[in-house]
Parts: C-alpha cells; structure tokens; sequence
C-alpha cells in the first residue's frame, strides 16, 4: 500500500505537521501551551491567518485546544513517538514506560537509501530503537538516513538537539514539505533484528518505508521502521 504524494503543501498544513510531529515527540506534553500566535509567525514566516488554520487543524485532530485570549495548550497525552510525515499512529493499546535509545549516529553509506533515492552519497545513518520497559522489549526498530549534508559534522560532534530529530532539522532550516510511506509486513523477525529489540525470532512485524522531501524536491530522509504491530496501525483520510 502507498500513501500519496502531498506535493506543495499550503502553509498551514506544514505548520500543523510541524507542531504534530513536536507533540507526539512529547516535546510538548500534556497540558503545555504552545508559542503564541505571534511567536509562531515569525517561526514560521506566515501570516496570523495562516497559524489560526494551522492551530484549528491541530484542534480537529485532538492534539490542542485553544482558549480565547490566553493561548493553545496540548491536549494529546498518548505514547510519545516520532511520527515525522505520513500517517502512522501509536494505538492507544499498551501501557508502560517507552524510551528512545539511540543505537548509532554515523557517517556512512548505505545501499538500501541509495536504491530508494535512485542516487549515490553517503548518509547521516541514525539507528534508534523504542523500548517498553514493562514488557521488556523493543516496540520499534528505526532506521534514518539523511543524505549526507556538511552541516550534519555538528550533528556527529554534538548529537541531536533536544535528543530530537525533526528539532536538530528545524534548526538547519530544514523541513518536510512532501513525502511518501509505504506499509508492509514483515512476517517473520530476524535473528539480528529480534536480537535488538529482546524479541523472539519470527515476531511478525508492520514494516513502513518513508521518503520526506524539501520544498526544491531535494531528498531530505529515508527511513525504515520495524514496528509492533500490537501499537501502531495506520490511519488515511480521505
């Protein structure tokens, strides 16, 4: 199954991705009011009007509720994850503490991202693994890679800011504007794989490949994430 295309997205709707993406980060958390109405025009260089539909957008998802005169404040209390573009959502089955462990952050090629971006270079490769500490096993495997940009040498020297991805991006000016996910299933877990996320071998797992580009069409990140299927499902609107 492929997600479509959202090519040239409006203003809003990439202001509303943005703060969804820092939310379910947990980034805010529950109860957090955002930045103001005029903090986020300058942020994101749009007009009043713009952030109201933005914010209106996230207050139809569930994510924020706005209160006349004092602010927007989250309203999402769900597990925290990356969700960057697409449409892949934690269920709200399964409790218990989740934490990000970061397994790598290198330089390095990779043959899968070369394939999938029909292009040559090397990577910003970042490994991370979701980890449910009362079921004592991984729920998602993810693996990011960036093609290789010369600001990403203060990402190796530093590590990510606010141990967040779509953050340390946002700092280089770089941010999603179209993307394309594609689900599969993994009916059987390897041996590695299971090994990394404390699982049995032949786990059955969802399987998404995701390919986010910039606004001048240039490839910003291909990512493959290995994902519980017990926690995460997927959602379209239409």
């Amino acid at each position: 199954m492929k997600a479509a295309k959202n090519i040239g997205l409006p203003k809003a709707e990439q202001l509303a991705q943005t703060i969804e993406r820092e939310i379910r980060e947990g980034r805010f958390g529950h109860g957090d009011q955002l930045e103001s109405e005029g903090a986020l025009m300058r942020r994101f260089s749009v007009s009043r009007n713009t952030v109201r539909r933005g914010l209106e957008k996230l207050s139809r998802q569930g994510l924020i509720t706005t209160r006349t005169g004092i602010g927007s404040f989250v309203t999402y209390d769900g597990t925290t994850i990356d969700s960057n573009l697409g449409w892949t959502i934690a269920l709200s089955e399964g409790e218990g503490a989740i934490e990000t462990r970061l397994l790598s952050l290198e330089r390095a090629p990779s043959s899968e991202a070369n394939a999938a971006l029909n292009v040559e270079t090397d990577y910003l490769c970042l490994d991370r693994l979701r980890f449910c500490q009362k079921a004592n096993c991984g729920i998602s495997l993810e693996r990011s890679r960036l093609p290789w940009r010369p600001e990403f040498e203060t990402v190796l020297l530093e590590g990510l800011h606010g141990d967040s991805l779509s953050e340390t991006l946002s700092e280089f000016g770089l941010v999603a504007a179209s993307g394309e996910e594609m689900a599969g299933v993994v009916p059987a877990l390897s041996g590695a794989d299971a090994a990394i996320m404390k699982r049995p071998v032949g786990d059955p797992m969802l399987r998404l490949q995701r390919i986010t580009r910039c606004a001048d069409g240039s490839a910003l990140e291909y990512v493959e994430s290995l994902l519980d299927p017990a926690r995460f499902g997927l959602r379209i609107s239409f």
